[in-house]
């Protein structure tokens, strides 16, 4: 409705982890830095950062940027028990008939690995919302899958990803031992108000529209609403875009976020 009124070919502030439109801030840049050299090492790294900042996207731009020699396994939903992760694991590497008993599991696992590294393939297993998972026990097993070997490397990397309370619970004594295998960590911070006038430039251009269509007022406002979470910077921005479209107006000033603002706090406040 809006994007021939402001020259754009697509929404430029879609809810969807597109890594297309993936805006490298320091930290974004650090962080993906961080994932590719320790699945490049064979590691095991621990990304957290808060609600809406990124990470999904940044697993997205990862298995993008991964060549054909890895093989990334993307677990969603880890509210699992041990065995249940471990048949997930298993049915994505690609065993048609996961074992029952964890010893014969395990077997199949082992093989499958030594038959990626045979093929010169290294698994990459991504867990999402690491949180989420109900069980030390289960942290166990993902801790275990890095004992999988060889003299001279890993058989494969694993990536936890997950909110700060990931970080907080791993602090924990009983999880020491897998705080020892974790080789990189780093945690995504929000955007500072350069980096949010930034982004929305960014995302703009990238939807084929002009740097400048927000104006300095609606970016301090739209930071100060988002407290530069990109996850609530697409929210006001989309809105706004609605809104500035409504009035007519070719570019996002104060007034057309005053009036978004309004929204927004009526929207919380119910």
């Amino acid at each position: 409705m809006y994007k021939e009124f402001y020259g754009l070919t697509e929404r430029p502030f879609s809810k969807t982890p597109d890594p297309a439109y993936l805006f490298f801030s320091r930290g974004h840049r650090e962080a993906m830095a961080r994932l590719q050299y320790a699945v490049e090492e064979r590691d095991m790294v621990l990304l957290t950062g808060g609600i809406g900042c990124g990470k999904t996207t940044l697993s997205r731009a990862l298995m993008d940027a991964l060549g054909d020699e890895f093989r990334v396994i993307l677990l969603v939903n880890p509210r699992l028990t041990p065995l249940e992760f471990l048949r997930s694991l298993a049915h994505r590497l690609g065993i048609r008939e996961p074992a029952r008993s964890k010893t014969d599991l395990l077997e199949q696992i082992g093989a499958e690995l030594f038959a990626c590294f045979e093929q010169n393939v290294c698994p990459v297993i991504v867990v999402d919302e690491a949180q989420l998972v109900p069980h030390k026990e289960t942290f166990d097993e993902i801790r275990l899958l890095t004992n999988f070997q060889l003299d001279d490397r890993n058989l494969l990397s694993v990536v936890l990803m997950g909110q700060p309370e990931l970080r907080r619970r791993l602090q924990h004594r009983v999880y020491e031992p897998l705080r020892q295998r974790i080789g990189l960590q780093f945690d995504l911070q929000p955007l500072g108000s350069e980096e949010t006038a930034d982004y929305l430039d960014f995302r703009v251009c990238k939807a084929g529209g002009s740097a400048g269509l927000f104006t300095e007022d609606a970016v301090q406002r739209i930071h100060a609403y988002s407290a530069g979470i990109p996850r609530r910077i697409n929210h006001a921005a989309s809105l706004a875009l609605l809104e500035g479209f409504g009035r007519g107006a070719k570019v996002i000033d104060g007034m057309v976020m005053d009036a978004v603002m309004h929204e927004l706090t009526g929207i919380m406040q119910d």
